[in-house]
Parts: structure tokens; sequence; C-alpha cells
């Protein structure tokens, strides 16, 4: 009863002041390069009348400090003030410090102001998150908006270790609306990753509209039915769904706002048949291939023809929409998994492969690869594929992603090529994470527990020299058995954070305590719980947990 009168009286009167926590500081992820704990009991006062103080003359801060005032409106039910000096003590002040790296931050949280330097909004950013994880987790719990906050002070240097740190996301087998796609990019931000990899064309479905070739959203998005289980049937209920060349700019104006680089792909020439089954005259078949987007799993034996001249056409034409879309770098052309057994047959291209002396048709992918590239350079871009695009010989100029295992991005970066790490064996976070299979959701097979994703050496069996060619790390999640946000929430979390350290701190391997990340990772889930993500619960799979802990968590 004196419980429910306290309450009474506090929403009567609107005072609620939430007692310090735990000094959260010690507990981000990622694990920043330095944290300084300030004095014991000292702490600033976080309150609906604290400013932000921007003096950095950076127009991209005013990002940052949106964040902030998102903390500020779920802790305090309203945004802060913003002023233009430094008028007494109680405020955030941001301030240019160019000695900071580009991605970097110096956050002090000191009894009188909580000072961000940095030397970009990115930066800003990136301290705002980390604000984020320093607010106890109980001012986002509470209904009940706050009068005032205590934050322990702590000195806090940080800055990424990797210039990319990414994620990849599979719209094409199961469609996402563009709130799952901003809810995505929330959890990436939290995590300080910068990178979005949207997978946009396949053979289950093209998900982008190009004004130039219409029926590629009109038919090539669509398909009759979808298997059930491990191709195990067909359910019967046609499916379908694409992304607007407004909704592409909604996302990649959120993403942006949260400085996230959206790299789309467009899978050149396999993975192709919700293109053919639009323009079949792109095929080797032509209208006689009968095409039609595929309702199963895996991948389709149909693939654009190489040999015909109209095909180029049509991949510069779509990657000229899709480069004025998207201001990112790269552009991503796919390359993997090609069935070239149609090029084998088909006149086209074993013309194509003789008038230019070529060996083989994996030679002639590699002829597709220098097109396209070429093209994406008169453009100002840069491409992009899987490691499948080093068979048959590749520009010096291309970057390749590494998926099967490690071995594609070892030896890019021996050839001199850039290179990014997304091995399957740690980053593909569509496979199961416990091996209680009573206990997860339906899965495409394999088995990456989060120690696993945690113990993935991006330099391993690199020279120093070597290194240098690795641009950053990726967890990638291919969506054939993952129907709904709740869980696709499931397969990335945590396990996204552990990519996200390896991204940001990137631990030496004799460094790794998996138990303290565990730990980390665990307090970060309750942020998870608070802002309404689900995660998988089995942080101890495959891990001896300290003496103190007790409790295993199951179930999703």
């Amino acid at each position: 009863m004196k419980h429910f009168i306290l309450f009474i009286f506090i929403v009567a009167t609107g005072i609620f002041t939430l007692p310090a926590q735990v000094n959260n500081s010690s507990n981000l992820l990622p694990k920043p390069r330095s944290t300084t704990p300030g004095h014991e009991g000292c702490y600033f006062e976080l309150t609906p009348d604290t400013k932000i103080i921007d003096l950095t003359d950076d127009v991209s801060t005013k990002n940052a400090v949106a964040e902030i005032n998102r903390i500020a409106v779920a802790v305090f039910g309203k945004k802060l003030k913003n002023d233009t000096s430094v008028k007494g003590p109680g405020n955030i002040i941001i301030r240019k410090n160019n000695s900071c790296p580009a991605e970097g931050y110096l956050l002090d949280i000191a009894p009188e102001n909580i000072v961000i330097q940095c030397s970009s909004g990115a930066g800003a950013f990136y301290a705002a998150q980390s604000l984020k994880q320093i607010v106890p987790v109980q001012a986002f719990e509470t209904s009940i908006d706050l009068e005032t906050l205590k934050l322990p002070t702590v000195k806090i240097e940080d800055a990424p270790h990797f210039a990319y740190r990414g994620f990849m996301l599979d719209c094409s087998r199961h469609f996402w609306d563009v709130e799952t796609v901003k809810e995505v990019i929330d959890i990436l931000a939290v995590h300080k990753m910068n990178r979005l990899h949207w997978h946009l064309t396949e053979d289950q479905g093209w998900r982008i509209e190009i004004k130039k070739y219409p029926l590629l959203t009109k038919k090539g998005s669509l398909r009759e039915e979808t298997t059930t289980g491990h191709n195990e049937g067909f359910d019967g209920i046609p499916y379908g769904g694409y992304y607007t060349q407004k909704d592409i700019k909604e996302v990649v104006k959120y993403a942006a706002e949260r400085f996230i680089t959206v790299i789309p792909e467009i899978e050149i020439p396999g993975h192709s048949l919700g293109a053919l089954c639009a323009y079949p005259w792109l095929g080797c078949r032509g209208e006689e291939g009968n095409y039609k987007t595929w309702p199963m799993w895996g991948v389709s034996p149909q693939i654009a023809c190489a040999g015909k001249e109209s095909t180029f056409e049509f991949w510069e034409n779509v990657l000229e929409e899709v480069i004025e879309l998207f201001p990112s770098e790269y552009i991503h052309i796919g390359g993997d998994e090609a069935p070239r057994d149609e090029w084998k047959v088909c006149p086209h291209c074993q013309k194509r492969i003789k008038e230019n002396g070529l060996k083989n048709e994996a030679e002639l992918q590699s002829y597709v690869n220098s097109r396209i590239e070429n093209f994406l350079k008169s453009k100002g871009r840069r491409m992009i594929g899987w490691d499948e695009i080093l068979e048959g010989g590749v520009s010096q100029d291309a970057t390749i992603m590494s998926w099967r295992g490690a071995s594609g991005g070892i030896t890019a970066a021996r050839k001199g090529n850039y290179a990014i790490m997304t091995p399957n064996s740690h980053c593909y976070l569509d496979y199961y994470q416990t091996s209680d299979r009573t206990d997860e959701p339906d899965a495409i097979g394999g088995y990456v527990p989060l120690h696993k994703t945690y113990e993935l050496n991006p330099y391993d069996k690199l020279t120093p020299e070597e290194q240098k060619y690795i641009l950053g790390v990726q967890g990638n999640l291919w969506c054939e058995y993952i129907p709904t946000p709740m869980q696709l929430q499931y397969m990335a979390l945590p396990r996204l954070g552990a990519i996200a350290e390896i991204g940001w701190s990137n631990p030496a391997p004799e460094d790794k305590d998996i138990n303290d990340f565990v730990d980390r990772a665990k307090n970060l889930s309750r942020y998870y719980s608070v802002f309404g993500w689900n995660f998988a619960k089995h942080f101890y799979e495959g891990v001896t947990p300290k003496e103190d802990e007790k409790k295993v968590y199951r179930g999703w």
C-alpha cells in the first residue's frame, strides 16, 4: 500500500527523480578505446532544463543533436532546448576538435557539463550512442516522465578500428516494408554500424522500381507462390512487394541522418530470374525460356545472357537509375553463384567468348564484371562483389566481399584488392544460434552461436602489409526462412553486437574475453527490450559462464 500511495504522489506532483544506477560506462558495446570513471558519488544531473550547445559550425552535428533529443523525449517526454553559447553549468556541449579521428569522439561527463568533442558529425552521433547506453535502462523502462536523471561522471576516448562496419539485409526472399527497414537502421545506429547493404534483386523477386523498365516491379516483384519448409511443398499464396523510388529516397535519407550509408545490390549476372520474368529477352533462351520468378529457395539455373548487347544496355540503364537514388561510393553487383551452364550452349555467349579470346565461361563472367565496373567508374562509383568475382580475374580496383569463408578476402588482400570480411562461418546471421532446435525458429541451416561470431579475426593468416586491405566486417541476414520482423530481429540480435564490436574495437584474439563480452551483450539486451526489439537469449551457448552466473537464458 505504501508503494501505491507513493506512486500516486509521484504522478500527482510530477516529481520523479531516478536515483543513479550502476555505472554503465563499463558496459558499453562496442567497447570504447579508453574509459576513465570519475570519482565515486560524482554525477551530472540531466534535467528537462539541460541545454544542448553546438559550437562546431558543422551542419551534420544536427543529427547528433536530434539523437540526444530522442533520448530526452524517451526520458523526460520532451526535447531539450538549444543555445548558441555557454551560460553557466548544466549543459551538453558539442565542440570541434580536429585531432579526433573522422568517426571518433571524446565524451566527458562531469558534474558541471557533458562535453562532446569531435571532428565530424559522425563522431558526435556515436558519442550520443554511448550516452544512450550510459543512461540507466530504468529511465527508458518507466512510463513516467522524469524530472532529474543522475549520470555518473566518466571520460571516454573512442574511435572505430574499421571504416566499414556493415549489415546486409535481404529484402528479396521476404519483403520488408519501409518502417521495418528504418527499424533495422535504428538497430545499426545503436551498435555504431555505418553501412546497410541492401539486397534488392533476386530469383525470388525484384524489389526496386526502375522507371525505364516498369515490368520489373509489375511482374518481377511477384511470385505465384512460395515453398513451404525446406522446399517440401508450396503454399499456393501469391507474394510480392517492392520499393518505389520515393521509398528508396526516404530510407537513404533516414540512414544518412544516422551516418549510415546504404549500398544497393543489383545481382549481375546470376540470381536474375526476377528480371528475366519481366523481360525474357534478357535470357539466353529468350521468349522460349518461359521464365517465372522462383517460388523455391536456392539458386535458379537461369542466368542473364552475357552475349547480347541488349543485356548490357539493360544493366547500364538500371544502374543509371540506381546511381541517382544512392549516393554511396560503392554499388554491389552480386556476382555470386552464377549458374554458367546455359552460357555453354548459348550461341550468343559462345560468340562473345570467341570474339574476345576468352578461355571459358568463368572468363566471360570476368568480362561482364569488367564492363560493369568500367561503367560504374564512368559515373564516379566503385564496384563491390561477392568473392566469386575473383574467378576468371578481376581488376585491381574491385572490392571483394568474402563470404565463402575468409579465403576470398585473404586472396584479395594478397593481390592488393580491398576486401570486407563476412565469412559464413562467423557472420551468417540466418544460421541457427543454438544446438537445441526445439528452442529456435526454423532457419536455413548451419550453426553460428554468439561466441562463434565474436571469435572472428578479420586479419587471420594475413601479414601486417596485407591487413591494410581489409576494409572491415559485415553480418549477413538472408531471409528465406525469416517471414516476420520479430524473427528478423531475433536472428540479428545479439550476434550483431559481436559484429559491431569486431568492426569498432577489433580486439586481438588474445585479448578477447568472452565472459566480459557476454556480460555487456546481456546488459545491452535490456535496452533492446525497452526499445521493443526481439532478441535471442542464448548468451551462454557453448560458453562456460562465470561462477556467479547461474541463470542460463534460453528460448525466443
